[in-house]
């Protein structure tokens, strides 16, 4: 059976072509996916994992697309994405498991509501748990290391394995999954007995500094470079003199400088270039190299 025929019978009509990844991305840009696939269940993102790799298709396995950008020729092959796999369950007391589509904000928000805490930070991450874990996302001295106890996965055969905490590999925006063929699939979080009332509080004075810091009316895909040891991206940027510059519909944030945002319809070279620029100027003035935390993929 052709590869096509295959997806389709696995996935119906959540199997596309030709899909604008723009419509995906929190930036709003990228170009065009050959085949785009959203799996239901463990069972569905198997079966056409094992599909693409019969037929020698290339894919990426995404998630919410928050914090990439997607080259503006697209991507040849496929993304799988995992955003329809999405559930919570309490395991026990205090320990809760989410699918890999899940929300950051449905996690926290599920965490409040049983009165477990640790989950505060991860509340207006526009991510999800897949690749929250994979990245250790984090925020306000919060981060996924902290609470995550164990992870379920895919291995490079496409079986189902778990790694425990002490085998994750947590570092500064890093993971055993960070370069490996591994899938998340689930993550179960340990979380600790508070109070619904104070946890609520905490998860809105965070909103708040979010609203009050961060360009949220803009596309943007978060922070776009790793702290520097010793410094502050936004802060070298800012005495770089590069608040507000821009290049094409792309600019540095004039709220917050380690931001880049999508102002008037920009592509994603745009915002590559101006990455670029800003990675420049910061080195030549500051002698600082700045890592970007986005992942740049496609053609």
């Amino acid at each position: 059976m052709h590869v096509k025929q295959k997806l389709q019978s696995i996935l119906g009509d959540r199997y596309k072509e030709n899909e604008a990844m723009s419509k995906h991305t929190s930036f709003r840009t990228g170009g065009i996916a050959d085949i785009y696939l959203m799996p239901m269940s463990e069972q569905e993102l198997i079966s056409a994992l094992e599909a693409l790799k019969e037929s020698g298709t290339s894919f990426y396995v995404l998630g919410s697309c928050s914090n990439v950008i997607i080259s503006d020729e697209g991507i040849k092959g496929a993304v799988v994405s995992t955003l329809l796999l999405k559930g919570i369950s309490r395991i026990s007391g205090q320990c809760i498991s989410a699918l890999a589509g899940t929300s950051l904000n449905s996690l926290s928000l599920y965490a409040k509501q049983h009165s477990l805490t640790g989950l505060e930070f991860a509340y207006g991450i526009p991510g999800s748990v897949g690749g929250a874990v994979v990245m250790n996302a984090g925020a306000y001295d919060g981060e996924m290391s902290f609470v995550v106890s164990s992870v379920r996965y895919l291995d490079a055969q496409l079986r189902p394995a778990l790694l425990e905490k002490e085998s994750l590999g947590f570092g500064y925006r890093r993971s055993a999954f960070s370069n490996s063929d591994g899938i998340v699939l689930s993550a179960s979080f340990e979380l600790a007995t508070g109070e619904m009332g104070s946890i609520g509080e905490k998860m809105d004075s965070f909103s708040a500094q979010r609203r009050d810091k961060q360009p949220l009316s803009y596309p943007s895909a978060g922070s776009v470079f790793k702290r520097p040891e010793g410094y502050y991206a936004g802060a070298l940027i800012e005495a770089a003199g590069l608040k507000g510059y821009s290049i094409g519909g792309a600019k540095v944030s004039e709220k917050h400088a380690g931001f880049i945002v999508n102002y008037s319809n920009a592509s994603s070279k745009d915002i590559t270039d101006l990455i670029a620029h800003v990675q420049s100027v910061v080195h030549e003035k500051h002698g600082v190299w700045l890592e970007t935390e986005v992942r740049i993929i496609g053609s």
